[in-house]
């Protein structure tokens, strides 16, 4: 076996690309033997012995190296007159015996390498031996490479896989912001400093790679600029357009080196140059995103020119894999964007009630599902709690999980029955596609009245835990799923007492691989009494430390599905609180409503309330008894905050509107949105109710 003294990446074949991520180094076309070229000298052995053509072998690469298809046969016996057997492209000739004595024969005097001219270190490989090492290592820090699934995972394996084992250090510049797929970056090209690695003083190296090893030398120390900003027609702009990997050894290269590590870095002593740096650009799939900087210390053994090829597929399949992270890191952000705007923000406050919700996907890789909650204020202080599931956790589920929640958002609006609403939801799942199926639980809190209505389409059955820690499965007739059509679904009425939680939650909580939904289920109850327990008899435990409780009895695996959680604690408004008439819609209705919100206010103690009440309840009585055909309700609710509600039987809602300075009316509504907290108007089934707040200590 003969040297070939010109590199292939200095001289690369025609047709073959020696930043081919297949495989530059498997390329390398072995060189027919020439009686005028000096053979490699035979592997140095202790004793002065030559090399066994059995220790051939040795050079197959290790099982998850380069491969079986690019396994090195075993040296037979040498037969001038049998053909030899081809090898793979890229794969150099094993020498026979009568090869090797004539190579050791031809031995330069006093060991020295004819590559470098140097010495022959005792134990270093030779070439060719050490092509082999080089195949071992790209394969394997390939696939260190390749394991990563985000940026720093990736720019971590480039790091580790390299130092110590190719170089003593390494400096990972990116692009700052990095392009992501088609975008067409904007602005000058600026690279950032990712990430840097060194060997540490106390590593011990021998033996590690095919870096030759040393006595302990002096730490090395690269500072660089954490910013970098490459102009055009710079010698860093020509180097990374050139996408090549380069020796720091030309003044290009050189200048280049400078412009990258700034003034601080370049400045610095110990930042070594010529064949000790390798600059190797990263190009993903359409442009450059980066650079490696490779270093050893000057006093190790440079990089040699085969060298190059392994910083290129290294370079390479970093850049590439870059490339698919920025894409992932894209994708992935979008689905937990599209998931947050299809759930809520915030949590209403409402009165009389206390919510808390959590949200799991199904997996990391899985980020959007078809799972929902909702809290929906009503009229009348009254809340509507939904919780429901679309089959699957895809991003069509979550698009018909947000299609089937507007629907019910809006549904919830008009105050129909809990049953109504599940009835519309099915035709509206129905006219979406016929496969889209989905359960939903919808239930409405009256705080008032201490009650709850529920109905169930195919979802399973709530949990209420009660003041003294007993958890309870709500019976509630579980009904047809959403979307099979012409079904029936039947709503109950039950008690709600001050004090109690109710727990919504879908069947990624309670269902597995590993149990069954009613095992679940039991499982949930029991850990619901054993949390309540903790708190005392008296002492609801807090809603935001029970969903996590709630949670923690997952175990590694029971999430095969995402969970959506809602819990709710009704606190109720105290009859006390109350005050409710009848008025007849005739012209004396203003005074009346005027006299009785009076001496409601003093019997509560808020007499310093009574002139803005007085004024508001006159503006908005006399608008409803205006058109009423019926008897108008008026009621006051003393919480927080002191809400009045108006009600009659006409659906027009009213609409504030400026009134010009010869109108007569017009201005009550004005009033009201000046001088209250908050107002509002909602559709009823048989007419709307007006209403407005005030804070308790508004004067």
């Amino acid at each position: 076996m003969t040297e070939h003294r010109t590199s292939s990446f200095e001289h690369p074949p025609a047709g073959v690309d020696p930043l081919d991520p297949r495989g530059a180094l498997l390329h390398t076309p072995t060189p027919p033997l020439a009686p005028d070229v000096t053979a490699l000298p035979a592997q140095s052995r202790t004793g002065g012995e030559s090399a066994d053509p059995a220790d051939a072998a040795a050079l197959t690469p290790a099982p998850g190296g380069a491969g079986p298809e690019h396994a090195q046969p075993a040296a037979a016996e040498p037969d001038i007159h049998h053909r030899p057997r081809p090898v793979p492209e890229g794969i150099p000739v094993q020498p026979s015996g009568e090869q090797e004595r004539s190579a050791e024969a031809l031995e330069p005097p006093g060991g020295r390498e004819r590559r470098t001219g140097q010495g022959l270190p005792p134990g270093r490989p030779m070439p060719m031996r050490r092509d082999g090492d080089r195949l071992r290592f790209v394969g394997a820090a390939t696939r260190r490479i390749a394991r990563g699934m985000d940026l720093d995972e990736i720019v971590m394996g480039l790091c580790r896989a390299t130092v110590p084992t190719f170089s003593d250090a390494i400096l990972v510049y990116l692009r700052e912001p990095l392009p992501v797929g088609d975008e067409r970056p904007v602005g000058p090209l600026v690279l950032r400093l990712r990430r840097t690695d060194r060997i540490p003083p106390e590593r011990d190296t021998d033996g590690v790679g095919f870096v030759p090893a040393l006595p302990p030398e002096p730490e090395l120390s690269v500072g660089g600029a954490e910013l970098c900003e490459v102009r055009p027609g710079s010698a860093l702009g020509e180097v990374l357009r050139g996408v090549r990997p380069v020796f720091t050894d030309t003044p290009a290269a050189q200048a280049a080196l400078a412009e990258l590590l700034g003034e601080a870095g370049a400045g610095d002593a110990t930042v070594p140059g010529g064949q000790h740096a390798i600059l190797a650009p990263l190009r993903g799939r359409r442009r450059v995103i980066g650079a490696a900087l490779f270093l050893r210390r000057a006093e190790r053994l440079a990089f040699e020119p085969d060298d190059l090829l392994v910083a290129a597929q290294l370079a390479t399949h970093s850049a590439l894999g870059i490339d698919k992270a920025v894409l992932y890191g894209r994708e992935a952000y979008i689905a937990d964007e599209l998931q947050r705007t299809m759930l809520p923000e915030t949590l209403p406050r409402c009165t009389g009630v206390r919510l808390a919700s959590r949200y799991l996907p199904a997996a990391e890789t899985a980020r959007v599902g078809g799972d929902w909650y909702d809290a929906i204020p009503l009229p009348g202080s009254r809340v509507a709690l939904v919780v429901g599931d679309v089959m699957g956790h895809s991003m069509t589920s979550a698009a018909i999980m947000g299609q089937l929640r507007t629907t019910a958002q809006t549904l919830a609006g008009l105050d129909l029955p809990p049953q109504e609403v599940l009835h519309h939801l099915d035709e509206q799942a129905q006219r979406l596609g016929i496969d889209r199926m989905a359960t939903c639980l919808y239930a409405v809190y009256d705080p008032v009245a201490h009650r709850i209505t529920i109905a169930n389409a195919g979802h399973p059955p709530p949990v209420l835990l009660h003041l003294g820690g007993r958890a309870e499965v709500l019976h509630v007739p579980a009904g047809a799923p959403i979307g099979v059509g012409g079904v029936d679904f039947e709503a109950v009425e039950l008690e709600a007492p001050a004090g109690a939680t109710l727990l919504l939650y879908t069947d990624g909580l309670v269902e597995s691989r590993l149990r069954d939904v009613w095992t679940g289920i039991e499982q949930l109850r029991e850990k619901l009494s054993a949390t309540a327990q903790l708190t005392g008899p008296d002492h609801p435990p807090p809603l935001e430390a029970l969903c996590d409780e709630v949670l923690d009895m997952l175990g590694p695996g029971d999430r095969d599905d995402d969970i959506a959680l809602l819990a709710a604690r009704f606190d109720g408004i105290a009859p006390s609180d109350v005050a409710y008439w009848f008025l007849e819609p005739e012209d004396s209705a203003p005074a009346k409503a005027r006299r009785l919100a009076r001496r409601a206010l003093a019997r509560w103690g808020l007499e310093e309330l009574s002139d803005s009440v007085e004024l508001l309840v006159s503006e908005v009585v006399t608008n409803a008894v205006r058109y009423a055909s019926r008897p108008v309700t008026l009621r006051l609710l003393r919480t927080d905050v002191l809400r009045c509600e108006v009600g009659d039987d006409v659906p027009q809602l009213p609409r504030l509107r400026q009134a010009r300075a010869t109108d007569e009316g017009g201005r009550g509504l004005y009033l009201v949105n000046r001088l209250a907290r908050r107002w509002g108007a909602t559709r009823l089934s048989a007419g709307k109710v007006v209403w407005f707040e005030l804070n308790r200590n508004q004067g």
